[in-house]
């Protein structure tokens, strides 16, 4: 009897080490045919642009093509579906937007835990929105804008890009941080013609939708929503400098099917952060407005749970639904 449960457990141990070895090798031999890279957006957006940036970079250091594909739909939801139901092999990965961590609490019925169900893979770029008034306005910087906000609640009226975009979610939190309160108009077209008309008083905008109105002097950038001031535009303050705290970003990462092996994943993490420090990598992310971030894939899981559970809070506090 004994040797018998000895015998059980030499084959469990064995069993065991088979797929693990198995995954090693596939590590080893990765990529061995073209990756997809699935993009939950149109060609030609942010998202798409940084993508193929890096799809040609991958393809150089690995010798296989990686396939940028675009998935549109539900605010990125079919493109991560795929990406989760995928076989968890490194062939089909995710470039995760900021809509991955804002949808988890604006949809309901979501098919998938998007945190539960993927492997982070590496981070890649930050990219801050721009708070931008048209030229008639009367308040040019964040402290007169709060000033006359407060004078007229709900009088102005912010654009966004759909219930629950980033566009959206920035506007919410700065009128949760300041105190103020606008009327929130949502586009699914363009919000730049009424802007420039003036029906519009104030967006924040991702920075190439609006640069050239801003560099044409047909709208006013007031300030950056991020963290620090962005190479596109180098003389405009951030918000954070008047509303200490405040940051609403949009970011891009990679991730990949839960369980996919460690090796494979690391092996992406590095090609990721050795691209990012190239000096022509960060000219091309600059010229949309982007700034390269690495991290881990550990540094990046974190900072994905902790801005999933920031916005969860701005969307909550606003009752904002989507389905």
């Amino acid at each position: 009897m004994k040797l018998r449960r000895r015998q059980i457990l030499h084959l469990a141990a064995s069993a065991t080490i088979l797929p693990v070895t198995s995954r090693f090798a596939w590590a080893e031999n990765y990529p061995a045919r073209p990756v997809h890279l699935i993009v939950g957006f149109f060609a030609g957006g942010l998202t798409d642009i940084l993508s193929r940036i890096l799809a040609e970079r991958f393809a150089g250091r690995f010798g296989q093509q990686f396939i940028v594909e675009n998935v549109a739909g539900a605010g990125t939801n079919i493109a991560t579906e795929r990406v989760v139901r995928s076989p968890p092999d490194g062939y089909t990965l995710l470039m995760a937007t900021s809509s991955n961590a804002i949808n988890a609490t604006l949809y309901d019925h979501l098919n998938f835990d998007f945190i539960r169900d993927t492997a982070p893979v590496a981070s890649i770029a930050r990219t801050p929105l721009v708070m931008t008034v048209s030229p008639s306005f009367p308040a040019k910087t964040v402290p007169e804008f709060i000033a006359y906000a407060k004078a007229r609640p709900s009088e102005i009226n912010v654009a966004t890009s759909g219930k629950g975009s980033s566009v959206h979610l920035a506007g919410e939190l700065f009128m949760s941080m300041t105190g103020i309160k606008m009327t929130v108009v949502h586009y699914r077209e363009s919000y730049v013609p009424d802007m420039l008309a003036g029906r519009l008083q104030v967006v924040f905008s991702p920075i190439p939708t609006i640069i050239e109105q801003i560099r044409a002097g047909k709208l006013q950038a007031v300030a950056i929503t991020g963290d620090a001031r962005s190479p596109a535009l180098q003389d405009v303050p951030t918000i954070a400098e008047f509303v200490p705290g405040y940051e609403a970003i949009v970011w891009n990462g990679m991730v990949a099917p839960k369980n996919t092996p460690v090796g494979i994943i690391d092996q992406l993490n590095s090609a990721i952060n050795a691209s990012l420090g190239d000096e022509r990598l960060k000219a091309q992310f600059g010229n949309v407005g982007s700034v390269p971030k690495s991290m881990t894939p550990l540094e990046f899981g974190k900072f994905v749970a902790d801005d999933t559970a920031k916005w969860g809070k701005i969307i909550q506090a606003a009752n904002i639904k989507v389905g």
